[in-house]
């Protein structure tokens, strides 16, 4: 994995840690440089569902773009992800001087009080972050109390000279 890291066929997002209350998992989240890359090199198989693969290649893209996001920025930002021991996982941390963003992406519109248990744990540890959901369609909404923002606008709308939201 180093080889592709070095490569820059891939990254990796470590676990997000600061003043961690929870038990935390260790192991860092992998992307390829490219979503379609993902989407070719997985294997697909009749016991792989289309949902799974599709969300994950969505997040992989969500990834490369708050990547170069924070690339892009003149004081450094960190991208990580946070996930504990008993699997409740927020996709993206984003922290640095212009903010404190937790990001969960979706591929459903349709959210469900399942979907909110992670950003919810989260919120209660780090009540600072704003926490918020990306998901397709047009219609910005809330649930339970996060934002849920249109994730192409929310990639359009993200350039250097702004914050996330």
């Amino acid at each position: 994995m180093q080889i592709l890291e070095d490569l820059l066929l891939a990254f990796t997002l470590p676990v997000f840690t600061r003043r961690a209350k929870r038990k935390l998992i260790t192991h860092s989240k992998f992307y390829f440089f490219d979503a379609g890359v993902y989407r070719i090199l997985r294997p697909h198989g009749i016991l792989d569902s289309s949902q799974e693969i599709e969300g994950l290649a969505l997040e992989g893209l969500v990834a490369q773009h708050l990547r170069s996001w924070i690339l892009s920025q003149a004081r450094p930002h960190s991208l990580s992800f946070w996930r504990t021991q008993t699997k409740l996982e927020v996709d993206f941390i984003v922290y640095g001087p212009k903010g404190f963003w937790a990001i969960e992406v979706k591929r459903s519109s349709h959210l469900g009080p399942a979907d909110a248990r992670a950003l919810s744990a989260f919120k209660e540890e780090y009540p600072e972050a704003q926490c918020l959901f990306l998901v397709p369609g047009k219609q910005r909404e809330n649930y339970r109390g996060f934002p849920v923002l249109p994730l192409e606008e929310f990639l359009i709308n993200m350039t250097p000279d702004r914050d996330l939201t």
